[in-house]
């Protein structure tokens, strides 16, 4: 089945630009808790205690200055020390601090890698997203873009190119999907990327893409433009289109 294509743009859009990873936001209270640990590296608790008291003298000094009433470093510190503190009263005599020992500071460094981690995992996925949408954009200029299979992700690439776009409706793009998914071309040849369809498409797309499996079931040999209708009444009322299509199947269950 053969579904009618917007009209194709004479003039090529150029492709977005490329941005900067933002970087990591700086974490003063975090700053603050390293610096502690790398001055208790090695102290016992005489020594932490006795920095622990100025740790506290400060505190109290910064008290009295209005333009650090938000400071958030300053009892990161402090509560670090009273932490470290608190850990080697608990310890055997003689011990030292040892951050690389420490339980806290350890679940701390393994939260950090995870998240960066995933940071990471984020920053390729977007990549890729971005990757797909410039192809997507090129091939749509070239008009040879109703002949492409989709593939797993397409849904966040169509998504990037209505960003793009200032949150214009990315009409041909969403036709090409609509035709892919009626017709299980692409990954949609698989039941559960359908399924999942159905949670990353827009409405008007899923019931565009629903009026076409019925009609081309009731009406294998129609004509493009006896099917042109479809995208209109999904464009304009999706929960139309839906239940028209529901009717058409109860009319014609017979698969």
């Amino acid at each position: 089945m053969t579904t009618p294509w917007p009209p194709r743009r004479s003039a090529r859009r150029p492709l977005a630009p490329r941005v900067a990873a933002p970087r990591e936001p700086v974490d003063p209270a975090r700053i603050g808790r390293r610096v502690v640990r790398r001055r208790a590296k090695g102290m016992d608790a005489d020594a932490v205690a006795a920095a622990l008291e100025d740790a506290r003298f400060d505190a109290r000094q910064d008290s009295r200055h209005e333009d650090l009433a938000d400071d958030v470093r300053g009892p990161a510190e402090l509560a670090e020390w009273e932490r470290i503190d608190q850990l080697l009263a608990a310890a055997p005599a003689d011990t030292v601090y040892d951050p690389d020992t420490d339980d806290v500071v350890r679940a701390e460094l393994a939260a950090e890698a995870a998240a960066a981690a995933a940071r990471e995992a984020e920053l390729r996925e977007a990549a890729r997203v971005a990757a797909r949408a410039d192809e997507l954009q090129a091939l749509r200029e070239l008009g040879t873009l109703e002949q492409t299979e989709p593939r797993t992700g397409d849904e966040a690439a169509r998504d990037e190119l209505t960003r793009r776009a200032g949150g214009y409706v990315q009409a041909d793009v969403d036709a090409w999907l609509a035709h892919a998914l009626a017709a299980h071309r692409g990954h949609y040849r698989g039941p559960a990327a359908r399924e999942e369809a159905a949670g990353l498409l827009t409405p008007p797309v899923l019931a565009h893409a629903a009026l076409l499996a019925e009609l081309a079931r009731l009406v294998p040999d129609a004509d493009v433009d006896q099917l042109a209708f479809a995208a209109r009444l999904a464009t304009a009322e999706p929960e139309a289109a839906g239940e028209l299509a529901v009717l058409l199947a109860r009319a014609h269950p017979a698969r």
